[in-house]
């Protein structure tokens, strides 16, 4: 008599892992498809691309015969930002590939858990946003500057742009530049790099800060070595909470959530237009 056999079922396992998960990433390290190289070239890139971009603006002023091109050509870089994103993604794209993914997989979407990360990532924004940023620039400004709120940061409060170029900012760049920014610096470099230094979070997490929060550091560029170090310093506690809060959930939208709030604020506050 034929016996008609249950399937069998995967035990949990054999199950494949998120792409991004770290059993995966170590998996596909073993494999020689991920090296330190990928992410700190990545994140080297983008502050390279700003300055890059920034500078062909101001060529474009000093071309114009402006009595000051960079102050003109640097108050651009919501516009020339979006160039590079392009090449963020562009390089991304390069390494997932070689890894046998797909550069989406580095958001790590999941239907049933999206709008719990919404109301996540809200929730995040309106605790964080005020208490990590605002003590971020106060401690900056206490180290360089011996005060609370130095006059010589009153440079970075606004930038007036044309009418076309400010509605830009307010509807486009930050949407683009919020979602690229997470993917460079949480979704690829720091899963990467914790698991290439042999899993000392403490040293991938630290390496991401210095990279993330300078980056800052050249929007705008400002020949000013007391303002640069300003810019960077202030956002060390806030990319250093956004990693610990990636490590712990793995996924993006949340994130992207919480810095499509903090941009979008930050560029109706700072941007004006000119009449």
């Amino acid at each position: 008599m034929i016996t008609e056999q249950a399937p069998v079922l995967p035990s949990p396992a054999v199950v494949s892992a998120p792409v991004n998960a770290r059993e995966a990433i170590q998996g596909r390290a073993s494999a020689g498809r991920i090296t330190w190289t990928g992410p700190l070239g990545v994140m080297a890139a983008r502050s390279i691309l700003i300055v890059l971009a920034q500078a062909l603006v101001t060529l474009f002023f000093f071309w114009k015969g402006s009595p000051d091109p960079l102050k003109d050509g640097t108050v651009w870089w919501t516009v020339t930002g979006t160039l590079v994103d392009a090449g963020c993604l562009a390089l991304m794209f390069r390494f997932t590939r070689r890894e046998g993914i797909r550069l989406m997989d580095l958001i790590g979407i999941q239907k049933d858990k999206l709008r719990r990360d919404i109301l996540m990532g809200i929730g995040i924004l309106l605790v964080m946003f005020p208490i990590v940023m605002i003590g971020g620039g106060m401690l900056s400004g206490l180290i360089l500057y011996g005060k609370l709120q130095p006059a010589q940061t009153a440079v970075l409060m606004t930038r007036p742009l044309p009418l076309w170029a400010a509605l830009y900012s307010r509807t486009i760049w930050w949407l683009i530049w919020s979602v690229t920014e997470e993917m460079t610096y949480n979704g690829y470099a720091l899963p990467r790099l914790q698991v290439v230094l042999g899993g000392r979070t403490w040293l991938a997490v630290a390496i991401v800060a210095f990279f993330w929060a300078f980056q800052h550091a050249f929007l705008p560029l400002i020949l000013d070595l007391k303002l640069f170090l300003y810019l960077g310093i202030q956002m060390l506690p806030l990319v250093i909470v956004q990693q610990v809060i990636y490590l712990r959930f793995r996924r993006l939208p949340p994130l992207i959530v919480i810095h499509w709030g903090m941009d979008f604020f930050s560029v109706m506050y700072i941007i004006s237009i000119i009449r």
